[in-house]
């Protein structure tokens, strides 16, 4: 959900982290937001305190009437690219510390890889799936057409084989923290996916997933059959459990939260209160109301307003 252009006295929170925050890139910040009709006023530092996370965190708060939240936007993510460090643009509201769903895409979100790319490498077919994928991220085309034809050359891949990626393939960097942190805040957590159950469902163990839809991969006789015959996760269906998992929690669509990579996540992205294309593809990055490219997943505890202090307490609290 994206701020409304030539509002008056918008309240906004922009938060800078990354990696450090490099010398001359928060004067830069107030010169964008400065030229488009804000002033920043308080400032307030999230990392540094309790058990860091190896980020710097800092939030800023503005107000003004708002020119165009399609050139700041563009303007700040030349500064993201530039200085490698992220700017997230929240509105400043009673839902942005009080988030009570959270979503993920699974493959290149949760995990460092994709697991159909992955099994194609074993199949042999590698080269041809990875050029299948990469279109249908860019969305070039239609994430059905590209599962059905991806799942298609894994035909006869043994069994054995498949599971072996579930030692293969590492979570994403700062994904424990991060899921240990939202129990400790009682928030609910999904994974809506276009890969396959068989991960998911390992991923949902690990982390304490409280629901998962992701894709059957179908075997008989000992082998992938290389068809697709359950209703298969695209965008639009990724959208439809969003909200019918939010309704069924009793969460308003304004506190849940979505984390996606590519172009088939643009739908739940956009659906949902806070959408995050996180180590996204450029369509996805310009779509999404926020992206994060330079941490890991726990950097979303930043944009509710989580000190790396308040992370420990609810930790500590966890462990006791």
């Amino acid at each position: 959900m994206g701020l409304s252009d030539g509002a008056d006295d918008e309240k906004l929170v922009i938060t800078v982290l990354g990696r450090g925050v490099p010398d001359g890139m928060l004067a830069r910040v107030k010169a964008v937001v400065a030229a488009h009709g804000l002033t920043v006023g308080r400032r307030c530092w999230l990392s540094g305190e309790g058990e860091p996370a190896g980020y710097s965190a800092l939030e800023l708060y503005a107000r003004g009437a708002l020119r165009s939240e399609a050139e700041m936007r563009a303007e700040l993510m030349g500064l993201v690219d530039e200085f490698e460090t992220d700017v997230a643009v929240q509105r400043e509201s009673a839902f942005r510390c009080d988030r009570r769903l959270f979503f993920f895409d699974m493959d290149s979100t949760l995990i460092q890889g994709e697991v159909i790319d992955e099994l194609a490498k074993m199949a042999g077919v590698g080269g041809q799936v990875v050029a299948i994928t990469a279109s249908a991220m860019r969305g070039e085309i239609q994430f059905q057409e590209s599962f059905r034809r991806r799942v298609g050359l894994l035909k006869g891949l043994p069994v054995d084989r498949v599971y072996e990626l579930l030692d293969r393939i590492p979570l994403m960097d700062g994904a424990e923290r991060l899921f240990k942190a939202l129990k400790g805040l009682g928030v609910k957590t999904g994974v809506l996916s276009g890969g396959f159950t068989f991960f998911g469902g390992a991923l949902q163990g690990r982390l304490g997933i409280d629901h998962v839809f992701a894709n059957v991969l179908e075997i008989a006789d000992g082998v992938v059959t290389g068809e697709v015959k359950s209703q298969i996760v695209d965008g639009a269906r990724k959208a439809e459990l969003l909200k019918e998992i939010a309704a069924r929690e009793g969460v308003a669509l304004e506190q849940v939260v979505a984390v996606g990579d590519g172009a088939n996540d643009l739908p739940m992205l956009r659906l949902a209160g806070l959408g995050v294309a996180f180590h996204a593809k450029p369509v996805v990055r310009t779509g999404a109301a926020v992206s994060l490219s330079h941490v890991g997943l726990d950097g979303l505890l930043y944009l509710l307003g989580l000190s790396d202090g308040e992370v420990a307490g609810l930790f500590r609290a966890g462990a006791n």
